[in-house]
């Protein structure tokens, strides 16, 4: 089968498309073939030698997100049959993971009626991290959420989100995904010099919790470029009065040292509620653009530039 695959870490540039045996699933795993890949900041700190300690020698492959149609079940494995079409992360602790024909899979979901695989292959990264960070802000119906980096999967999702449980929401994001977010519900601001004070007009009142869903810890400008060091987590804290009441899904080194909270132990035990949502459109993640695996570079370069628009996708 073909598979994105590398053998030494650096940047983008070792990953190659090869052909590689396809994998059998182990026990309670299942195989698909794949019909879209997700990709996610997290993939490039793997190619760049994240978790090398933990995971097995390499060559490895790409990708933590697929979509596709069940090919063969592992031992113990029962509720999925070949045939049927699903979606969840894909397993990538082996030679190959989920950009690849065939991928295995430790967990998974039904795709929804009406719902593609490129539409389903988005969401288990952004949905999980989003579900998991509002549980351990521990934001409440009636209270009012401030999400800054409303723009990336995660933010997004975990406006969708909030609103579905009837937290209040005001957002920060750039302009291209601003007017969607307005859309659903949410009151939105630019990023930038002067957020505190447009939030607190738009609160009229205080914030109560706020998350930080920027993929590096509230960096960002007015047009979405890296901003000086320190972020915009006291500008957070200043909002909610307190660090304990403010998350971030990125800026560890940063909360370390400021007292806020972070969240890091991936649970996909949602992915039904996951799937029901998107059902249902309450859960959606923008398809931002696709690419076939022989354009990963091209791909890299735009997931990279941390100005996506929406996620990225390798289809098969």
């Amino acid at each position: 089968m073909k598979a994105l695959q590398f053998d030494r870490f650096g940047s983008p540039d070792v990953i190659e498309l090869r052909d590689v045996p396809q994998p059998d699933p182990g026990p309670g795993q299942i195989r698909v073939a794949v019909r879209a890949c997700g990709l996610t900041p997290a993939d490039w700190h793997v190619v760049d030698g994240l978790l090398a300690d933990h995971l097995p020698p390499l060559p490895r492959g790409l990708g933590l997100e697929v979509a596709g149609t069940v090919d063969a079940l592992g031992e113990g494995v029962t509720g999925v049959q070949v045939g049927d079409r699903v979606f969840g992360p894909a397993a990538f602790d082996g030679p190959t993971a989920g950009a690849a024909e065939y991928a295995l899979m430790p967990a998974w979901a039904r795709i929804p009626e009406g719902v593609t695989a490129e539409q389903a292959a988005a969401l288990p990264t952004a949905a999980e991290t989003a579900w998991r960070a509002l549980d351990d802000l521990g934001v409440q119906t009636g209270e009012l959420l401030l999400v800054h980096g409303a723009g990336t999967t995660v933010g997004e999702a975990a406006v969708r989100f909030a609103l579905h449980r009837g937290i209040r929401v005001i957002a920060t994001a750039g302009p291209t995904r601003a007017a969607a977010l307005e859309e659903i519900g949410t009151q939105v601001t630019a990023y930038g010099e002067g957020m505190a004070g447009r939030v607190g007009a738009l609160a009229r009142g205080p914030v109560d919790r706020a998350l930080d869903a920027t993929p590096a810890g509230g960096r960002i400008d007015r047009a979405d470029r890296p901003s000086p060091a320190g972020g915009s987590l006291p500008a957070l804290i200043g909002l909610t009065g307190d660090p304990d009441r403010v998350l971030t899904v990125s800026d560890f080194a940063a909360a370390a040292e400021l007292g806020v909270r972070i969240t890091t132990e991936i649970r996909y035990d949602r992915m039904n509620e996951f799937a029901r949502l998107a059902g249902e459109g309450v859960l959606a993640v923008p398809v931002a653009r696709t690419y076939t695996l022989d354009r990963i570079r091209e791909a890299a370069e735009l997931s990279r530039s941390r100005r996506p628009g929406g996620k990225l996708m390798l289809v098969l």
